[in-house]
């Protein structure tokens, strides 16, 4: 009996401790229900000691500066909203592109000196003036673009740390237009056009749009895609022409080349390896499109395909190539030379 006692108490034990209650042992039920009742909520980014959102505001508390939360991450230059102390707007997906801001005195008083459209003039408080400060106050309010004394954090923050020297500009998107604002029957002259094909530096694209200026063209087509934009220094290289002469961004440059075709323009590709040389072409005093490659790369397969004539810059041996701005400065002159002789 004591045998049998001793039993159906070991088998209540082993019972209890299956349940999780007084048993010797805790039953894994317990401990799994445990790891399910979580740790809360997840804390933010700038409660976490090791994130970089929040090494970075601990790193602006320091310097006195905004959250880093308020950064930009626009390369060349924060996108920020006219209001200082405002969140720059542009991020998030789908968002549209904003302002631009040009740090330093030198990139400040050039802008202003080739028209660069501007909303708005930094100046830090208690700025040490130089001749290129008092020049770009006299411009900015020549122009009557608001001048704001801004503290030296808020022009780091605007700036995204650059090299402010206490002053910054900024710059309004640029407003493209469309190719078919390109085929006006009712402008100047025969039409002449030129489109970048994998033009990246925005300093060509200056040079370009001042070319096409120079030499009677009417506009220029970039690609949304691999291109370069019509940024403040794109502005400042074309000296003021950006302001007379439409840039079109396409979704599809071979798309843009076709519907250019269908309105009577001829496709000129410039190439080294060309059918034939500059001098002898033949379509220039026909509405001409100018297509031109980026260095090294050159002209893109299918836009190639899409041209109806390749034509290569004689040039010495010793130069493999020229670059994106001069070429479209040769191809210009070339086209307007031949259209005037043969008036």
């Amino acid at each position: 009996m004591a045998g049998n006692s001793q039993r159906r108490g070991a088998v209540r034990k082993g019972a209890n401790s299956t349940n999780g209650t007084k048993g010797a042992t805790t039953g894994s039920g317990g401990q799994r229900r445990k790891g399910l009742e979580g740790r809360g909520p997840t804390p933010k980014a700038a409660e976490r000691e090791y994130h970089p959102v929040a090494k970075r505001a601990r790193s602006d508390a320091k310097r006195g500066g905004a959250p880093a939360n308020d950064r930009s991450g626009y390369a060349g230059g924060p996108r920020t909203s006219a209001r200082p102390g405002s969140r720059p707007p542009g991020k998030g997906r789908g968002a549209k592109a904003s302002s631009e801001v040009v740090a330093g005195r030198n990139s400040v008083v050039e802008a202003l000196r080739a028209v660069v459209p501007a909303t708005t003039m930094y100046v830090a408080g208690r700025i040490d003036a130089d001749d290129r400060v008092r020049e770009s106050l006299k411009i900015a309010t020549e122009r009557g673009i608001p001048i704001l004394e801004t503290p030296r954090g808020e022009l780091d923050r605007l700036t995204d740390g650059a090299v402010h020297q206490g002053l910054a500009l900024q710059v309004p998107p640029y407003e493209y237009a469309s190719v078919s604002d390109l085929v006006d029957p009712q402008a100047p002259g025969i039409p002449l056009v030129v489109a970048l094909d994998g033009i990246t530096d925005p300093r060509n694209l200056g040079a370009v749009v001042r070319s096409v200026a120079a030499f009677g063209g009417h506009g220029v087509v970039v690609p949304e895609r691999r291109s370069a934009g019509m940024t403040a220094s794109a502005w400042k290289t074309s000296a003021g022409a950006a302001a007379r002469i439409p840039v079109a961004k396409a979704a599809n440059l071979t798309r843009a080349l076709e519907e250019l075709k269908k309105a009577g323009f001829f496709a000129i590709g410039l190439d080294m390896d060309g059918d034939v040389e500059l001098p002898g072409l033949a379509l220039a005093t026909e509405p001409v499109v100018i297509v031109i490659g980026g260095e090294g790369k050159g002209l893109s397969r299918l836009v190639r395909e899409t041209c109806d004539q390749v034509v290569s810059i004689p040039m010495s041996s010793a130069v493999e190539s020229l670059n994106a701005g001069v070429a479209a400065g040769v191809a210009l002159y070339e086209v307007a030379r031949q259209r005037t002789l043969r008036r």
